[in-house]
């Protein structure tokens, strides 16, 4: 299981409307896609840098896991996903090293990936997300 690249980098903001337009500036270019992730509690605004996306989070429910993040440690830099091509094959070897998992086994998120998570102790305090594409 080595990562292909990096898929995305997700941040956390308290405002798709405020956050979408100085990303626009940052980095000179649009917001191509912008989803609901209802399980995830979610929605989501998609940039691309390269071959990276920068994924701009805003939580839909004051419970949700991104309000949370915010809550906590105020807007910011949430995660890091990488792309493998096997998530299944991925999450055992993991597992199986030693790795704390969040997530055992894929489950969707925005633009029809399947993801799962690491728990941050086991990436010296950063969240790791897995996406495999379909």
């Amino acid at each position: 299981m080595t990562p292909t690249h990096i898929e995305h980098i997700g941040i956390a903001v308290a405002s798709l409307e405020e956050a979408i337009p100085r990303f626009r500036l940052l980095l000179g270019t649009d917001c191509y896609a912008v989803e609901d992730v209802a399980d995830q509690k979610v929605r989501t605004a998609f940039f691309k840098v390269g071959q990276t996306k920068i994924e701009l989070l805003e939580s839909t429910a004051p419970d949700g896991p991104i309000a949370k993040f915010i809550e906590k440690r105020g807007e910011g830099v949430h995660h890091i996903a990488f792309a493998v091509t096997d998530l299944d094959d991925a999450l055992a070897r993991l597992e199986g090293q030693g790795l704390q998992l969040i997530d055992r086994k894929g489950r969707a998120g925005a633009e029809g990936l399947r993801i799962a998570f690491l728990h941050p102790k086991s990436c010296h305090g950063v969240l790791a997300e897995l996406c495999e594409h379909p």
